[in-house]
């Protein structure tokens, strides 16, 4: 259960080489984004606010297949929006799977009955549903009554179908300890095969901006939450590093390069929670960001980031780099009481920057002239064709 030993030796592998090489920054999860467009609107959510224009594009099938191989990470997660509404999602995941990339789709499981039989159970392949707790917790996250029982039908249909089915949840600072590993325990028992678990992050133009935890709150939550999980071997989808990362005992500076993400405005400077900027190419993603602006201490917007997209790869290189720390680690548990490792200081961050609204009409323009080209396209195609009348 959890991430299972063929992934986490062939990650792990992939891993050592880049060190071995001498590899400064390199990719660990492909964080794909094939839409925006969703079929639910959680109050907590930064990814939805977008024009209709926006909100209709897709990346294709050639593009997503380009930013796979362009990336070269090992895993390939698809998220979005929703992603089931993408047309041509089972092919893009059937040619990630023919590359041997772990693909995870995350999903809110509303369209997953319904499409289910478009794919087909793989070692390379898993469903990881987005569950914020238990019923009444995550119908108040999503905004929606009736949508965890959905979800959880559609996940037993899943596990019935021979798939590998993982949650992916994402807790607030109304999230009670007792209460989020009684769901935990009940996830268990329910035969999920992993636990994707980390704190929300303060998007900015998310609706609710009230209940994001700060880094405190984070560590003292997850300390909670693992203590009451202690023996119960949950099927954690993450390394014990990163858990020991949340109860407050490592001090990691995050990895924004780690989860390089691909979206329909292109590659996302610095990271999948951050649009301050878009590249053409993964290539100038890695080179020209200013990474060094970036990250806890650097900058007001990463002040109390603790998500795994930002320091799972930084937990990652931890374990390789001091394995015998992180054998330590597994074997004693994580430490729940006691003093935590220093906080980085945030008295030099610079202050943030609100540059989304430049970024949506850059690609409003762009999108407006796309239409104006192929709409001359079509209109010089039909003059080209001459009347059946005017022939005679």
């Amino acid at each position: 259960m959890g991430i299972p030993l063929f992934q986490a030796a062939r990650v792990g592998a992939y891993v050592v080489k880049q060190h071995v090489m001498g590899v400064k920054r390199y990719p660990l999860v492909l964080m794909l984004e094939p839409l925006f467009r969703c079929n639910l609107a959680c109050a907590g959510c930064g990814k939805i606010d977008y024009p209709d224009k926006i909100l209709n594009q897709r990346i294709s099938y050639e593009d997503a297949m380009e930013a796979i191989d362009e990336c070269g990470a090992p895993v390939v997660v698809i998220a979005g929006g929703e992603p089931l509404l993408h047309k041509e999602l089972p092919k893009i995941v059937e040619g990630a799977i023919a590359k041997k990339k772990f693909v995870t789709v995350c999903t809110n499981a509303l369209l997953l009955e319904k499409k289910l039989s478009q794919y087909k159970p793989s070692k390379y392949f898993n469903w990881s549903v987005h569950l914020d707790g238990d019923k009444e917790m995550h119908d108040r996250s999503v905004c929606r009554g009736g949508v965890y029982d959905k979800a959880v039908a559609a996940m037993k249909a899943a596990q019935d179908a021979g798939f590998r089915v993982n949650i992916n949840t994402t807790l607030f600072n109304d999230a009670d300890p007792a209460r989020s590993a009684a769901f935990f325990d009940e996830m268990k028992a329910m035969g999920v095969h992993g636990i994707t678990v980390s704190p929300g992050y303060a998007y900015e133009r998310a609706p609710d901006q009230k209940h994001f935890l700060n880094r405190n709150k984070t560590k003292e939550l997850f300390r909670g939450i693992i203590a009451r999980g202690k023996g119960k071997n949950w099927p954690m989808f993450q390394s014990h590093m990163f858990m020991d990362f949340l109860a407050g005992n490592q001090a990691y500076q995050c990895t924004p390069w780690g989860n390089p993400t691909r979206t329909v405005f292109g590659w996302q400077k610095p990271c999948y929670l951050l649009g301050e900027g878009y590249v053409k190419t993964f290539k100038e993603l890695m080179e020209d960001t200013e990474w060094d602006k970036y990250g806890t201490g650097n900058y007001e917007k990463c002040a109390d980031c603790m998500v795994h997209c930002g320091f799972e790869a930084s937990a990652v290189t931890d374990t390789i780099k001091h394995p015998l720390k992180a054998l330590m680690v597994g074997l004693r548990g994580i430490k729940t009481s006691g003093k935590m490792a220093p906080e980085i200081s945030l008295a030099n961050q610079r202050p943030a920057e609100y540059v989304f609204s430049r970024h949506v009409d850059q690609k409003l323009a762009e999108i407006v002239e796309d239409d104006k080209r192929a709409a001359n396209r079509r209109a010089k195609a039909e003059k080209d064709v001459m009347p059946l009348e005017a022939a005679e």
